[in-house]
Order: C-alpha cells, then sequence, then structure tokens
C-alpha cells in the first residue's frame, strides 16, 4: 500500500500546501508571479533563471514538498522516481522558439534546450542528484488513474518514494499540482493512495 505524504497546489493566483494556503498573489504577468514564487523560497540556484516557465514551476513545486517533507533527504539517489504530466507538452515554449527565428532569423539556443517537456524532470533530477525512474506524458486531463497505477506498480518494483506532478503553464496562467508518494505513511496524514483520493485533493483548491 502507497501513501500520499504531502501535496501543493500552484495556480496563478494562490499556492497551497497539504490543503491550507500559504500565499496569494497580486495580479500580474505570469513572470512576475513566477518570480515572487521563487523569491519568497528564498532560493538562491543561479541555473533557475535561465528555466522556461514550465521547468521553474516544476522546480518550485519540488522545493515546496521538500520543505513540507524533510525527510525526502533520506533517501537515496535511485530512490526517487519522478512522474510528471501536463496537457501541452512545452507547446508555450515551441511558439517563442518559432519565433525567435522569425522575428531574428537565427533560433535561439537558450529556447532549443526547453524544447522538450521532460526537460523539466531533467533539472529536478541535476538540482536533487535524483537518477531513479522517470517519466513525462501528455493527457488532456488529470488521469489520476494513471499517477495511482504506475506508482503503485513502481513502489512495488524499483522505487522508494515517488514525486509526482501535473504541470501547465500556457495562455498566461499557472495550474500545477505536486504529490510525493511513499511506502508508508510518514506524515501520517492517512491519504492512501487510490484514484479517488489523488482526484479529491486535486480539486480541492
Amino acid at each position: 500500500m502507497s501513501y500520499i505524504s504531502s501535496y501543493c497546489h500552484i495556480s496563478s493566483t494562490i499556492y497551497s500546501v497539504n490543503g491550507q494556503v500559504a500565499n496569494t498573489f497580486e495580479s500580474g504577468t505570469l513572470d512576475e508571479i513566477i518570480s515572487e514564487l521563487y523569491t519568497s523560497l528564498d532560493i538562491k540556484y543561479s541555473k533557475f533563471h535561465k528555466m522556461d516557465q514550465l521547468s521553474k514551476i516544476g522546480f518550485i513545486g519540488t522545493e515546496l514538498i521538500k520543505r513540507d517533507f524533510p525527510a525526502i533527504d533520506n533517501y537515496g539517489e535511485n530512490d526517487i522516481a519522478v512522474l510528471f504530466a501536463n496537457r501541452r507538452s512545452s507547446a508555450t515554449t515551441d511558439i517563442n522558439f518559432l519565433d525567435s527565428y522569425q522575428d531574428g532569423g537565427i533560433p535561439s539556443p537558450s529556447l532549443f534546450v526547453y524544447t522538450l517537456p521532460n526537460i523539466v524532470i531533467g533539472e529536478i533530477s541535476i538540482r536533487n542528484k535524483w537518477f531513479g525512474e522517470n517519466m513525462f506524458t501528455i493527457s488532456n486531463h488529470f488521469d489520476a488513474n494513471y499517477f495511482a497505477n504506475y506508482c503503485d506498480i513502481l513502489l512495488q518494483k524499483s522505487s522508494e518514494a515517488a514525486l509526482c506532478g501535473w504541470v501547465n503553464v500556457d495562455d498566461n496562467k499557472i495550474e500545477a499540482f505536486f504529490f510525493f508518494i511513499t511506502k508508508k505513511d510518514i506524515k501520517q496524514l492517512n491519504l492512501q493512495l487510490n484514484s479517488e483520493k489523488l482526484t479529491e485533493i486535486y480539486r480541492a483548491i
């Protein structure tokens, strides 16, 4: 049996941890909201500023989970699987990359790096030195069955825990939901992993 040991939501107006609103945002551009989020975490990581918006949100969501669940540092470098998904792949960065070519005649190398959605997983893995299983999938909607079933398989076979995320950044909006799965209820949230519970907390904020 697996458990949801920590979770958080990030939108264009708020972010919450384990169902409790932690902060709200004043109106602003997406870049301004992301900058405010990053600054509020008081992190010094120079590579963050070179990332695309999708990777930045994935990075911030991971940091929120880590702060809420410090025991994550006790896992080995191959113990944690990372499973992410969204509905538009890296479309926003792809469009910006195309524009850089059409407008300037030279495609932007810094944007090209992020024209695959799984780069967000790479950024998180580099930051945390996690080298376990990883997967990024595309779905029209948050698929609780996929996450619940895949996590159960991984935790039975090769992984000790899993960081999961539904991460969308598009049309100047953020919709992100992150959750950390463990083999036992370490934090005593009493949330057994199943599709019904995942759907419930995904919709909670």
